[in-house]
């Protein structure tokens, strides 16, 4: 049995710590500043400990002889997690959606003899791994559309939406550059741009830039495809909504005071759904084709119940921790999601919540 530390007991923290616990075959440590986070989270396999991660000795003591660290802490304290994992041959893994955070960490990655795997979430993580599967199936690959969102299912305010995970890392996905490629070229465009339009089920919904959702997947097709975007999918009208905000109020200037507006205006809901859109079109044996990836994703509708983001994003985090125990992925350096294959993500009792 392996032992594994998941540092940060958030929802998706907590979320971690119990699948990686009740599968049987992980000892795992769940850490926190907050003892009063882990609260009533002890079980069979898991056990709670206090830890400041910004105590650079406590933690690579905490982390010492342990076989992986999760960290489900905010963005702007993964590199340091991640350098001090390294240093302890302790092979690591995030959710975190930050572009200049993955790209620290795969410095931090380069011949170390543990195996680095940031942004192994739902987008960014999964969403590329569907979206490399279908572009290979084609000679040529024009067109790679991917469409993300974890929604309410419900939504009764004027921003159709509800809080479903951190708060920070939604405020970099609205305010932080994104990465594209248009017509052939690697580039960077403004967040909430490029509004459209479509519907799902008799559903409306619409869809914009936003940030660090396509994680490396524009760098492994660069050269191969034409047009790929990353957007994040609302309700119709939540845009020009958050754009005013971020943008005519400056609140993407004055991030604290962004955060505390959204967390005491914004409920939190279990009651989600996370809805998947993954579009590919190209030439296959000479004809233009296009094939997608779609799924929706619900929160469980009962007491005790997991969200749909939790379900996503945690259950994408475990799979590649379990993949890589099984010797399905890389073993050491920086591992890009879309280096794992489909099917074997899928095949994985933690990865099936997708399938």
């Amino acid at each position: 049995m392996q032992s594994v530390v998941v540092l940060g007991s958030g929802k998706i923290g907590i979320t971690v710590a119990a699948m990686l616990a009740d599968s049987g075959d992980w000892r795992v440590t769940l850490a926190d500043s907050r003892p009063e986070m882990m609260a009533g989270q002890r079980r069979p396999g898991l056990e709670p400990i206090t830890l400041d991660v910004t105590d650079p000795f406590a933690l690579r003591a905490a982390l010492s002889g342990h076989h992986a660290v999760v960290s489900t802490l905010p963005y702007f304290l993964c590199a340091e997690v991640a350098e001090a994992a390294l240093a302890e041959g302790v092979h690591y893994f995030d959710p975190t959606e930050d572009i200049a955070t993955a790209h620290a960490i795969r410095k931090l990655a380069q011949g170390a003899a543990t195996v680095a795997v940031p942004q192994c979430g739902l987008a960014p993580g999964f969403v590329s791994i569907a979206a490399k599967s279908l572009a290979d199936g084609f000679d040529e690959i024009l067109d790679v559309r991917l469409r993300v969102g974890a929604l309410p299912q419900y939504p009764d305010n004027a921003l159709k939406y509800n809080l479903t995970w951190s708060t920070d890392g939604l405020i970099n996905e609205y305010c932080n550059p994104c990465q594209s490629v248009v017509d052939g070229r690697l580039i960077e465009v403004l967040p909430l741009e490029g509004l459209e339009h479509f519907s799902l089920d008799g559903i409306a919904y619409e869809a914009f830039s936003t940030s660090g959702g396509v994680g490396t997947l524009c760098e492994t097709l660069a050269g191969r495809v034409r047009n790929l975007d990353y957007k994040t999918v609302r309700y119709p009208g939540h845009r020009d909504l958050i754009r005013m905000l971020a943008r005519d109020l400056k609140l993407a200037e004055r991030r604290e005071l962004f955060r505390d507006v959204i967390e005491n205006a914004i409920p939190i809901t279990r009651q989600d759904v996370v809805l998947i859109f993954v579009t590919v079109v190209g030439r296959k044996s000479g004809r233009l084709m296009q094939e997608s990836w779609v799924r929706k994703i619900y929160g469980d509708d009962c007491p005790g119940g997991r969200s749909a983001i939790q379900k996503t994003t945690a259950g994408a985090i475990c799979a590649m921790v379990d993949l890589h125990q099984r010797g399905q992925i890389p073993q050491t350096g920086f591992v890009c999601q879309e280096q794992v294959s489909l099917s074997d993500f899928l095949a994985n009792r933690f990865g099936a919540v997708y399938a």
